[in-house]
């Protein structure tokens, strides 16, 4: 894909915290950036994520993550993760993100992250809220295979 494949894009600054003892990002915070990343994307649809599971009792489990990773990420570096829903099924949402140096179009690493929406008293798979595929559709709608 390219950088310009995306609508909305949350930037970050490494942290000490988040590399290893050659100063690269250690590999399992890919996830955190692509979590964070998916959390500021509701943010921007705008869709009130905690409310909603409140409101159903409803919530997603993660059922895949991906990450490849292209370049390395250093210390202090200024990244930003571009996310898109790539897919919207019955009760699943499949992302799509990149990490790319801020304002560069350098790809540093890409991923993917399927979440199920589901009951939490069950946890068996329920319908995703209609007003979220709304949202979804209207900001990547042309990107989504349904």
């Amino acid at each position: 894909m390219a950088k310009t494949d995306f609508s909305f894009f949350f930037g970050f600054r490494v942290r000490y915290s988040e590399v290893d003892g050659q100063m690269i990002v250690f590999n399992a915070h890919y996830l955190t950036y692509f979590d964070t990343a998916i959390t500021e994307y509701f943010r921007n649809l705008p869709y009130d994520y905690r409310a909603q599971v409140e409101l159903t009792g409803e919530d997603y489990h993660t059922v895949k993550t991906l990450v490849e990773y292209h370049a390395l990420i250093n210390f202090d570096d200024e990244i930003e993760v571009g996310v898109r829903t790539s897919r919207v099924g019955r009760s699943s949402l499949t992302f799509k993100l990149e990490i790319y140096h801020k304002n560069k179009n350098l790809l540093l690493a890409s991923g993917e992250v399927v979440w199920v929406n589901t009951d939490q008293k069950t946890h068996k798979s329920s319908a995703l809220p209609s007003d979220l595929v709304d949202k979804i559709n209207a900001l990547d709608g042309d990107s989504i295979n349904s």
